[in-house]
């Protein structure tokens, strides 16, 4: 085991903690937890494909239970208006001034539910907020609250009514996953777990407020050679010359996948990436990015499996 500092231990244990937080109300996925948790310390946000009832909804509860973080919910339908998202200014009669009522956005964890039901242009009013934590209101700027993470939900199969994400909006997202279903066992623990009340009901915060900046810098200390740093320019740059991709990831997947192999380091209790880290993450990190082209989605061939192609065929730096 390798000698670990303190900072370093300190950072890893509050991860370890907010993951066992989050076991006790999602059960059965393990792994997945990690990859959110990665994505959360790494400053990204995810987005989660999943069929009704899976968690989506308990997990992002937990994590802002976890670590006593402002948490805000909002239901994506066609009649959506960014007004309703970001905010708006209200005539004060007695004043006579205008004053800007903060939105939903405002807050710490935001749950985008069924992100796709809304119009483009509702979706787009997250852009400028996930990209660099802000939002532009009436020639007026605004700062959300540091951090700031998005849950954002979509249903992989019922397509009526909805608005396909646009590509600049995918590429705000950290991550693309999906939770699924868990097996018998972990469905029978459910039902008991659930018996009198709902887990996330009795869930204690287990990180301070205060210890999640920190956190995230501890992620930037996590050391990745120059070798895998060309590696993942290379496994990045190798989508924009597939055949089956007609539109390949950009820089910012690089950097991406850069900070959420650190962030999965230190969850695995590693001072430093290794090859194996980026191969896990370059799908759920770089596929939702890519645009595939129609001849393959015709066939089949989702950008999971292109994504996954690209990976065995370039080369591990040795």
């Amino acid at each position: 085991m390798i000698n670990l500092n303190s900072e370093f231990e300190q950072a890893r244990g509050q991860l370890a903690r907010l993951h066992a937080n989050l076991s006790q109300v999602v059960f059965g996925q393990e792994r997945k937890l990690q990859w959110l948790l990665a994505a959360f310390s790494a400053g990204g946000h995810v987005l989660l494909e999943d069929v009704p009832g899976t968690g989506k909804t308990t997990l992002a509860k937990a994590l802002a239970l976890s670590c006593e973080a402002d948490f805000q919910r909002v239901q994506f339908t066609p009649d959506l208006l960014p007004s309703d998202i970001l905010g708006l200014s209200i005539f004060n009669p007695q004043e006579q001034v205008f004053h800007f009522e903060q939105g939903p956005i405002f807050c710490h964890i935001l749950l985008a539910d069924e992100i796709n039901r809304a119009s483009p242009r509702t979706q787009s009013a997250l852009l400028e907020a996930m990209a660099e934590h802000q939002v532009s209101i009436e020639r007026n700027i605004y700062q959300l609250p540091q951090p700031f993470f998005v849950i954002a939900t979509q249903n992989p199969v019922d397509f009526h009514g909805t608005y396909p994400l646009p590509e600049a909006q995918l590429d705000r997202f950290a991550m693309k996953f999906s939770l699924g279903y868990v097996t018998r066992e972990q469905e029978v623990e459910i039902l008991n777990s659930q018996g009198q009340q709902h887990p996330v009901d009795s869930l204690q915060a287990c990180l301070k407020f205060a210890e999640l900046q920190s956190l995230q810098a501890q992620v930037k200390q996590v050391r990745i050679s120059e070798e895998l740093k060309r590696y993942i320019v290379d496994v990045v740059a190798a989508t924009r010359s597939a055949e089956e991709v007609k539109l390949g990831a950009s820089p910012r997947a690089s950097l991406t996948l850069m900070r959420c192999a650190q962030a999965l380091s230190l969850i695995d209790g590693n001072e430093f990436v290794t090859p194996d880290v980026i191969q896990e993450l370059a799908v759920p990190v770089i596929a939702h990015r890519l645009g595939i082209d129609s001849q393959s989605s015709f066939s089949g061939r989702h950008a999971d499996a292109v994504m996954q192609d690209i990976v065995q065929a370039v080369p591990i730096p040795v």
